[in-house]
C-alpha cells in the first residue's frame, strides 16, 4: 500500500478522523509554520475525539533516540492512547533514522505519531525513505504565493461556515497582509460578525475600516470598474471613518498607473514576468485584466489628468475636498467603456 499524501494549501484541509492518525505516522513537511501547526492541532483533536483521556507528548528530533520514542509511545497506567509529536525532523541524528523507519513500518495501534519537518534540504534523505512506507501520510505545508492568498481566505471563510466574494477576499488580503494566521483570524471574525450573510467588500471595509490604504484602493477599484454607486458608497465610508483625502487620490493614481502599464505591456508574457512589468502582485493581474476590457489609451490619458486635478485640489487648490473626490469617482467610472 503506497503512502498517502495531501496538501494543506491553499484550501483548509478536511479534519482527520481517529482512523486517519491512530496506528499511523503523519509526516508534516514544508516551511509554512501556520499550516504545519494546524495539522498538528488536527491530529491531536482526532486523538482526543477517540479517547478523552489520551496522553500527549512532544520531543525535538535532535534529541530523539529509539529509547525516548519507545517511552513516549508506550502505554501508561492512565491511558493506552498516545499522541507523540516530533518536531524539527531535519535534525534527527543519523543513528536514529533506521529505528524510526522500523517503527514507522509497524506503528503501535493506539499511537498517533506526528513528524514535523521544517522544509529545506536538510534531512530530505530521511523524508524520501519515510514516503515509501505505507503507513505514512504526508501533509505538505508549502508557503503560499501572493496570488493564492485570496483563495486561502475564501477557503477559511467556507470552513467557518460562511461565504465571501472574490473581490472581498482580495481586499481583505490588502488590508491584513500576507500572514496566514492573521488572515485566518480575520476570516473567522468576519463570519462571526456577519452570520448568514455573504461577505462583500462593504463588510470587509466596515470591519477593517481603520485600514485606510485598503479602503482607498476599494474606492479606486470600484471606480475603474465603472461601478459608480459602489465607489461612492466606499468613498463616503472612507471619509466618514477619517481616511485622508490624499490616500484616496494616491490609490487612484496607483490604479491608473497599473492599468496603463498593463494595457501597454507586450502580449504573450508569462504571468510572473507580466506582474513584474506592471509592478503589481500576481493576484492583482486578474483585476487589471477585467478592468482593462473597458479602457483604451485615450480614456486612460483622461483618467490620469482627472486624478492629477483631484490630487491638486485636495492638497489645497480646491475648496471642497469631498466634492473633488466625488467628481473624480464619477469621472473615472464614466470613462470606462465610453
Amino acid at each position: 500500500m503506497p503512502p498517502r499524501s495531501r496538501s494543506s494549501a491553499p484550501a483548509a484541509p478536511r479534519p482527520p478522523s481517529p482512523a486517519d492518525v491512530l496506528g499511523r505516522v503523519t509526516l508534516v513537511t514544508g516551511k509554512e509554520e501556520y499550516l504545519s501547526e494546524r495539522t498538528v492541532v488536527g491530529v491531536r483533536a482526532a486523538v482526543r475525539q477517540h479517547d478523552a483521556e489520551a496522553e500527549f507528548s512532544e520531543a525535538a528530533a535532535g534529541e530523539l533516540t529509539m529509547a525516548t520514542l519507545g517511552e513516549m509511545a508506550a502505554p501508561s497506567l492512565f491511558s493506552t492512547t498516545r499522541c507523540v509529536v516530533v518536531r524539527a525532523l531535519e535534525n534527527l541524528p543519523e543513528e536514529s533514522v533506521a529505528g524510526l523507519l522500523d517503527y514507522a513500518a509497524a506503528p503501535a495501534e493506539d499511537v498517533a505519531l506526528v513528524l514535523v519537518h521544517g522544509g529545506g534540504q536538510k534531512g530530505t534523505g530521511t523524508l524520501a525513505k519515510l514516503r515509501k512506507v505505507g503507513t505514512v501520510t504526508e501533509v505538505k505545508s508549502a508557503e503560499l504565493k501572493a496570488h493564492e492568498l485570496p483563495r486561502f481566505v475564501a477557503s477559511e471563510v467556507r470552513a467557518a461556515g460562511g461565504s465571501i466574494d472574490e473581490e472581498a477576499a482580495e481586499v481583505l488580503v490588502q488590508a491584513v497582509g500576507n500572514d496566514l494566521r492573521s488572515l485566518a483570524a480575520a476570516a473567522d471574525q468576519l463570519v462571526s460578525d456577519f452570520t448568514g450573510r455573504r461577505i462583500g467588500t462593504a463588510e470587509v471595509g466596515r470591519y477593517f475600516g481603520g485600514r485606510a490604504e485598503a479602503t482607498s484602493f476599494a474606492v479606486a477599484d470600484h471606480a475603474f470598474f465603472g461601478r459608480r454607486a459602489r465607489a461612492l458608497e466606499e468613498l463616503r465610508w472612507a471619509l466618514d471613518t477619517g481616511t485622508a483625502a490624499v490616500l484616496v487620490t494616491s490609490a487612484f493614481a496607483s490604479s491608473a498607473r497599473g492599468l496603463a502599464r498593463f494595457v501597454s505591456a507586450p502580449r504573450g508574457m508569462r504571468e510572473a514576468d507580466l506582474a513584474r512589468e506592471v509592478g503589481v502582485p500576481p493576484w492583482k493581474l486578474r483585476t487589471l485584466r477585467d478592468q482593462s476590457r473597458g479602457w483604451d489609451d485615450q480614456a486612460l490619458r483622461e483618467a490620469i489628468r482627472a486624478v492629477a486635478r483631484a490630487d491638486s485640489e485636495v492638497k489645497g487648490a480646491g475648496g471642497d475636498v469631498a466634492y473633488s473626490l466625488e467628481r473624480l469617482v464619477l469621472t473615472i467610472a464614466g470613462l470606462r467603456g465610453r
